[in-house]
């Protein structure tokens, strides 16, 4: 059936999937469906007597079951219960039948909502029976607690509303927005196999792809498929010119592209404002129009600095990352971030700036020297360990499998983490609200020691993960951290092989660097610190005498 005729509502209980569900069916003139009522209608009795009785299993078979029944409906409005989500079965259903919409909210919000919709106040107020599984457990720590469980899962969806301020009528009209720009305009455009995320933002919208095997198959048809009618120009650093760029330029000439290259030598060195104006004089040459295209093909180093050009040559023009590292594909090609580094610190000069799609082909990872596919497992730790403790648990239980690259699982996770990526750019595009902030877990320090160590002696990653244990560290100094999450974070730095040290650099340097740091604000710098595995928060005034404690310990 048409995407256009269904609209999915996820969330976590309380966020007014419900109450904007009919509001939105009665705008469209189409059927409200409540999967829990339907469910409740059929098994002849509610919710809370089917986990009693029957067990959270049963209940699991009857919501499966109604799930795929009514995403098989037409012109309807479904409301999802807030568990639905978690399994993979209802995740495919859902995308494949239609537009799929978040509604997001913070815990205090869910909190106070379900209180008041159940009569009374406090914890005799919490009825439903997820929030009553821990006899004794505060209610608002509860929702807390899964709220981190299952938000992993509410970022596969197509668009998130956040409804903390908003009205039952506004977050209608959120969710009928985003159906006319894309549900009712593009029938058809959801069934993707490879879409593991989509960033949507006020001044843009695009799908991060990642498969297996990906690369030369589908980035010309991708690019073509735009409706792009003009030439590519394609970005990349000479360690990954072969296979990868010239793949890349094989699959723009089946598609009908002209194509030409530019490579430049490897490594942060070479991102800079020096190299930016080679590449513009190139382009130059090339009477380069807007109508054109740069294609980013690598790691971090050439998404940010081709990146840079394409949102700067002629005011801007296409731009296409193709991430071939591992970090690259979980956090630098994803959120618009463009940017060249300066003497006085990295990333010092850029721009928010977004491709029109990113495509991840995770095979291309096998080719990776063994240094620079472990410095990309420090982001992806930093996703779960800020944001997704059942992301954390992955790796802990699967860090052989994803050490080996085992296909299946590897894409998986790295999908998960572009999902993760994909919702904090959507909800937080130019860190205005502090959320995107948190995706810096670990950079402040990290970025320090890039910085006093003259961007050669330490990868990114690498810096990064001695970032997060000195966040880690710090934390625990001023009480923020408990111990028990400083120790997983550890165990699993030492499993995936990343530094918690550094050397050759002093301790005034690295405070020098660190002053710079962009989250600062009057010299006083914002840290990200955990709270506990799979929640970060920015916290202001650590005092400097904490942080000159911690980067001695952290010295060799």
């Amino acid at each position: 059936m048409p995407d256009a005729t269904c609209i999915v509502l996820t969330g976590f209980s309380g966020t007014g999937k419900t109450a904007v569900g009919r509001r939105v069916a009665r705008a469209l003139g189409w059927r409200f469906v409540d999967t829990d009522e339907m469910l409740v209608e059929r098994a002849g009795k509610p919710v809370e007597r089917i986990f009693a009785e029957d067990g959270e299993a049963a209940f699991r078979v009857l919501e499966r079951e109604t799930v795929a029944e009514v995403c098989r409906m037409s012109n309807v409005v479904v409301s999802t219960g807030g568990g639905a989500v978690l399994f993979e079965e209802n995740r495919a259903r859902m995308l494949d039948s239609g537009l799929v919409i978040a509604l997001e909210a913070r815990p205090e919000t869910i909190y106070n909502r379900l209180s008041s919709t159940s009569g009374g106040s406090g914890a005799e107020a919490m009825v439903r029976p997820l929030l009553q599984a821990n006899e004794g457990q505060d209610p608002l720590e509860r929702i807390e607690a899964l709220k981190r469980e299952r938000q992993w899962a509410y970022a596969f969806a197509h668009w998130t509303v956040s409804t903390d301020t908003l009205s039952v009528e506004q977050c209608a009209q959120e969710v009928l927005r985003a159906w006319r720009r894309f549900g009712a305009t593009t029938p058809g455009a959801y069934r993707d196999p490879q879409r593991a995320a989509l960033v949507t933002t006020e001044s843009a919208s695009y799908p991060v792809l990642v498969g297996w095997g990906i690369l030369e198959e589908q980035l010309g048809r991708r690019l073509a498929g735009t409706g792009f009618q003009g030439r590519a120009y394609l970005i990349c650093d000479n360690n990954v010119v072969h296979p990868y760029g010239r793949a890349a330029q094989r699959s723009l000439h089946q598609a009908g592209i002209e194509t030409h290259l530019f490579t430049f030598p490897p490594g942060e060195p070479s991102k800079t404002l020096a190299t930016c104006a080679t590449i513009y004089e190139w382009l130059a040459e090339r009477r380069v129009e807007r109508r054109d295209a740069i294609v980013a093909v690598g790691g971090g180093v050439a998404g940010d600095m081709a990146g840079f050009v394409a949102a700067t040559y002629l005011r801007g023009i296409r731009l296409v990352q193709v991430p071939t590292s591992l970090l690259a594909m979980v956090d630098a090609s994803i959120g618009g971030k463009v940017a060249v580094d300066l003497g006085a610190g990295k990333n010092l000069v850029g721009a928010f700036y977004h491709p029109s799609f990113v495509l991840s082909d995770v095979a291309t990872l096998a080719t990776l020297p063994k240094r620079a596919l472990t410095e990309g497992w420090a982001e992806a730790l930093k996703h779960g360990l800020a944001f997704d403790s059942g992301l954390v648990e992955i790796y802990e239980s699967s860090a052989e499998g994803l050490l080996a690259l085992e296909p299946e699982l590897t894409t998986e996770v790295i999908a998960r983490n572009a999902a993760i990526k994909a919702r904090v750019v959507t909800e937080d595009e130019r860190e205005t609200s502090g959320l995107r902030a948190l995706l810096n877990y670990g950079h402040t320090i990290g970025h320090g020691l890039e910085t006093a160590s003259g961007y050669e002696s330490y990868l990114h990653g690498e810096a990064v993960a001695v970032g997060m244990t000195g966040a880690a560290l710090l934390g625990q100094r001023v009480g923020v951290t408990p111990d028990a999450a400083v120790k997983r974070q550890a165990a699993l730095l030492q499993r995936f092989g990343l530094p918690d040290r550094f050397s050759g650099v002093t301790i005034d340097t690295m405070m020098e660097a660190i002053a710079h740091d962009k989250k600062a604000n009057g010299g006083d710098i914002s840290w990200v610190l955990l709270d506990e595995v799979g929640s970060a928060g920015l916290h202001r005034g650590v005092p400097k005498e904490h942080v000159e404690q911690v980067l001695r310990e952290l010295s060799k």
